[in-house]
């Protein structure tokens, strides 16, 4: 697999193919590489932890695409390759006689898989696409934050996580039809569409009803209760998904008051009557420790969990149980597959590269003989 892509969405797509056993050479350019390898800090080793995020299971090989000779390189590998995967704009890797078309008249079976902002054609083709920009551009942004606040970003880049998931899984599809003597296939993934898509509820809800989507900060437009809620020394979240839940929870809350109203025995009931449901538990969440509802809730199998800072989860002794988290040795701790297959996780095969560390080798396995 030939890996023209950089920043995030395209290079988490060959991750996780990388990780499931393919052969990734990723092209960078000489001199800086991808931009996130500059993304920090931190760094370990020189190289910023955005980088290493998304790069294991990969060679790295750096070639100026401006030059004829690395160009050849490129072509020569391509010839050889089951799947190509790039995120230049609609047109640059022509200009650069890269074109995807003229690599599949070269290998008819071969996969091809454009990732941009906004697609291959279009009216906003020509534009660039990330994250940010899409997270406000699809309304993704529109929908998170408190009610009273700013329009907020989600705290990862989670339309370019979603966009390299969902190229991932289209590969793997036109793979299967390869291997079932079908042709190759040119997939054209734009981050927009990933973006849009990934509003799911939201957006069948505005379509639905034609009504504009609302901000409800930790809250779910729909379920009530079903959101974070203060106990005396943290945050929790509690969530309803049915109404069976709703008469646990007001059991482990010891509040038969609130399970005696018929107007809220419901989840519609309780959507109508929100912010009046809502005070009511928050008022006796509030008055005891967190680890006490935690334990109650539980008992009772009402949803619920803690609200957690980012270190907590990863020192969290159920990932490492689980092998969730690779650690090779000498090597930098990595995020692994979130799946397991016949019990085990995807193999770390190859570190993150260094820039340019696999040059020699893809220079002398594919670059034409100037001999002839």
């Amino acid at each position: 697999m030939l890996d023209l892509s950089r920043v995030l969405a395209g290079p988490y797509a060959t991750q996780m193919l990388g990780d499931l056993g393919a052969e990734v050479w990723k092209i960078e350019r000489p001199g800086g590489g991808d931009e996130t390898r500059a993304w920090g800090p931190p760094f370990v080793d020189g190289t910023s932890a955005y980088f290493l995020s998304v790069n294991r299971n990969k060679k790295s090989a750096a070639l100026d695409l401006e030059s004829a000779g690395d160009r050849a390189a490129v072509l020569g590998a391509a010839r050889h390759a089951d799947v190509v995967v790039e995120n230049f704009l609609p047109g640059n890797l022509a200009r650069l006689g890269l074109d995807l078309a003229a690599l599949r008249r070269a290998r008819p079976r071969l996969v091809t898989c454009s990732i941009t902002g906004f697609g291959q054609d279009g009216p906003y083709a020509s534009l660039p696409g990330y994250d940010a920009v899409l997270q406000g551009f699809t309304g993704l942004m529109s929908v998170t934050g408190s009610p009273d606040g700013p329009p907020t970003k989600v705290g990862v880049a989670v339309v370019d996580v979603l966009a390299g998931a969902h190229a991932a899984a289209a590969i793997l599809a036109a793979l299967v039809g390869v291997s079932r003597g079908g042709a190759g296939a040119a997939l054209d993934v734009a981050l927009f569409e990933v973006g849009v898509a990934a509003l799911v509820n939201v957006a069948q809800s505005a379509l639905s009803s034609g009504a504009p989507a609302r901000r409800h900060g930790n809250a779910h437009p729909t379920i009530v209760p079903y959101q974070t809620f203060m106990a005396a020394d943290g945050a929790l979240v509690v969530a309803v998904g049915n109404d069976e839940q709703w008469r646990r929870l007001c059991g482990a809350l010891a509040a038969p008051e609130l399970l005696a109203r018929s107007d809220w025995a419901l989840n519609p009931g309780r959507v109508l009557h929100r912010d009046e449901v809502v005070g009511e538990l928050a008022r006796r969440i509030l008055a005891r420790p967190r680890a006490e509802w935690l334990e109650r809730l539980r008992a009772a199998r009402v949803p619920a969990g803690p609200v957690r800072e980012v270190h907590e989860t990863l020192a969290d002794a159920a990932l490492a149980s689980r092998g969730m988290i690779h650690r090779a040795p000498g090597g930098p701790a990595l995020l692994a597959l979130p799946w397991l297959s016949d019990g085990g996780r995807a193999p770390l095969r190859l570190p993150p590269p260094r820039l340019g560390e696999h040059t020699d080798a893809f220079r002398a396995r594919f670059a034409p003989d100037p001999a002839g």
